[in-house]
């Protein structure tokens, strides 16, 4: 059996995990409708406050577990005055504010929405790596992540008007749940820039047990002092404890195990082709589990977005094949390159 498994090709576990993680969105959707038919009190369990807090709590279980040997042979001594500054700043954009925003969203806003706005994060990663990094890339890879900008502001502009638009002035109205997903986004991108900056060196998992401990901290010391100790009152209720325990098995415990196997078989190209088929996959699962099919808006705007895709892998690829050696990626950072986990 275990000759068997070590054959299995690296991208298979990748596209396993990008499929796990891609209908994740669709998955946080339902578990808050099972909450809002069984409300306690009027309150529904599965809130997103909920879901982040407790997700994030058994993610913390489970990056212990996977890590505990890093962790052992690892010191806190050994990080910097200038570490401690990069890992609270990225724990607080990408560990509290990213995920929240994007959870939030998901209670106002389709589904399929929340998947193509969020693709607007490796165009501005792009931008930001070349003009503050000087990372190289070619023609393909920039008209790529063009093209697929140009398909999110599309899926945004087209979208029908209805409730909770905010007006943006000049006749223009924005969903308040597409404007979340963005800001997000944006979120998660400053903080994949500021760890690419300042914590090259920090290994993967020290770097995500302790941004998953500050990010779970200031994101719950955040919602207390918006909402009060009272949201938080349903944290402990069995039946969120029960679904949440399902929904880290499958996404978080399943998710990263395929996928970190699949990093450890695998080149950063064999990563960003298999991220590709995300939002492909996040919208199939969205119509499967929650029955939403895309809008015309959603077509028009996926269509180019997947179009830009394209264009940024026959661009990886063209460079893959030039006889300079291409930059070395961290694992860490192939592990950033999927984007939202569903905690």
């Amino acid at each position: 059996m275990s000759k068997l498994i070590a054959r299995i090709p690296g991208r298979a576990y990748l596209m396993i995990a990008v499929i796990i993680f891609a209908a994740s969105n669709g998955i946080t959707r339902k578990l808050t409708q099972l909450g809002a038919d069984n409300l306690i009190n009027g309150r529904n369990p599965v809130s997103f406050c909920n879901v982040l807090f407790v997700g994030n709590l058994c993610a913390l279980i489970l990056l212990i577990f996977l890590y505990r040997q890093q962790w052992q042979s690892f010191s806190l001594k050994q990080l910097s005055g200038k570490d401690w500054i990069g890992l609270v700043s990225v724990a607080i954009f990408s560990g509290a504010l990213a995920p929240a925003l994007i959870l939030m969203a998901l209670e106002i806003t389709m589904v399929n929405n929340v998947i193509l706005i969020g693709t607007i994060g490796p165009p501005l990663i792009l931008a930001l790596s070349v003009l503050l990094l000087k990372e190289r890339v070619n023609r393909w890879v920039i008209s790529g992540e063009i093209l697929a900008f140009v398909g999110v502001f599309l899926t945004v502009l087209l979208q029908q008007p209805e409730g909770n638009m905010v007006d943006m002035g000049g006749g223009l109205q924005l969903g308040k749940g597409e404007i979340m997903v963005a800001a997000g986004s944006i979120c998660g991108v400053i903080g994949t820039i500021i760890s690419k900056v300042t914590l090259r060196e920090i290994p993967l998992g020290i770097f995500s047990i302790i941004r998953t401990v500050i990010g779970t901290v200031v994101f719950f010391a955040i919602a207390m002092r918006i909402y009060g100790p009272v949201h938080f009152v349903d944290v402990f209720s069995p039946f969120l404890w029960k679904w949440m325990f399902l929904y880290s098995a499958v996404i978080v415990v399943g998710g990263q195990l395929f996928w970190l196997t699949g990093l450890k078989k695998t080149t950063a190209s064999d990563v960003s082709l298999a991220n590709s088929f995300g939002p492909i996959a996040g919208i199939l699962a969205g119509y499967l589990i929650l029955g939403e099919a895309p809008t015309l808006a959603q077509y028009i705007g996926g269509s180019i977005i997947m179009c830009g895709i394209a264009l940024n892998q026959i661009g990886v690829l063209r460079f893959g094949t030039k006889t300079t050696p291409t930059p070395q990626i961290s694992e860490k950072e192939m592990d950033a390159e999927v984007g939202f986990k569903g905690i």
